[in-house]
């Protein structure tokens, strides 16, 4: 097993707070939305959710980034991680100021496979494979499952109103999601900093200081990006309450599912997926369509263009 890596486990560090003001400002700012939570609390059981999910429900989809998409062994692979985080991050940024909504998640799939190659790492192309094509359907499942909710809810007529049953089942719904971020996209920070540390063992294991580290990095990067990105994610459709509910309900769903078989996916973009479906089961033009299709032009992008630079960085460093 290869020593600790000062300078992989410092870019760990560095890439959990970018993923709170990505991933966490993102599901954190289209909530608040809606109302019925507070930021304190939900910060807390988001940031709760990432440590205590993998220790309750296991790590496969860190491990499935740590180890079985490329065997990263000894020094050089640690260094082949290094430069995908960098990768993954400087393409990430470079598509953002573009105006391109993109995941980290796929950037980071893309930057490991790519950083594998230009190293001369084995790289599991089967296993590549299922995660692309796990990572394509999340959406489109997500979407389905909340065209189907919504159609049911569009039944159903609480007294009242339902506001005061609504801001508990957002509540609810909010707590599911952070569940299903835990489980599977929050575990890509574990992946990385398993593997500057030295741990990448295959499961990675549920260490509780870097989980607990994890997490909070992840909190401060997400009060960070509060009020940054939700605007494209949220932008799909004019976001009412039960709207919100039923696309984190049907994202979740289809992002534990996906957590099941190991394969990391990216829960904004299953979001993204479930506005969609939600939007179109109350008409057609209630999606807006621009936005929509500048999020799959992203998701598209962004793999290959993080493995081309994954391939060019490892080639130079490693």
């Amino acid at each position: 097993m290869p020593a600790a890596d000062p300078l992989l486990l410092a870019v760990a560090a560095v890439f959990a707070v970018l993923n709170g003001v990505n991933d966490g400002g993102t599901l954190l700012t289209l909530s608040l939305k809606v109302g019925g939570l507070r930021l304190g609390a939900a910060l807390a059981v988001l940031g709760g959710l990432v440590a205590l999910t993998p220790a309750l429900l296991g790590t496969a989809v860190a491990s499935t980034l740590a180890g079985r998409l490329v065997v990263f062994e000894g020094p050089a692979g640690q260094r082949a991680v290094l430069v995908a985080v960098v990768g993954a991050v400087a393409v990430s940024t470079l598509l953002a100021r573009r105006g391109l909504p993109t995941s980290l998640t796929l950037a980071l799939v893309g930057g490991l496979t790519g950083a594998g190659l230009g190293a001369g790492l084995a790289v599991s192309w089967a296993v590549v494979g299922g995660v692309l094509a796990t990572a394509a359907a999340a959406p489109l499942l997500g979407g389905l499952l909340a065209f189907a909710l919504s159609r049911v809810a569009l039944r159903v007529r609480a007294p009242g109103g339902g506001s005061r049953l609504l801001g508990r089942a957002h509540r609810v719904a909010f707590a599911i999601q952070g569940l299903a971020y835990g489980a599977n996209d929050g575990q890509k920070m574990l992946a990385v900093a398993a593997i500057g540390a030295g741990a990448a063992t295959d499961p990675v294991p549920r260490d509780p200081g870097m989980l607990v580290a994890a997490a909070v990095l992840f909190a401060v990067g997400a009060a960070l990006g509060l009020r940054r990105y939700a605007r494209t994610v949220g932008g799909v459709i004019p976001v009412r309450p039960s709207n919100a509910v039923i696309g984190e309900v049907a994202a979740s769903a289809a992002v534990l599912g996906s957590a099941a078989v190991g394969a990391p996916v990216s829960m904004t973009q299953a979001v993204a997926g479930g506005l969609v479906g939600t939007g179109v089961s109350e008409g057609y033009r209630r999606v807006r369509w621009q936005v929509a299709l500048q999020i799959v032009i992203a998701w598209v992008v962004t793999l290959p263009l993080a493995l081309v630079v994954g391939v060019a960085l490892a080639a130079l460093v490693v």
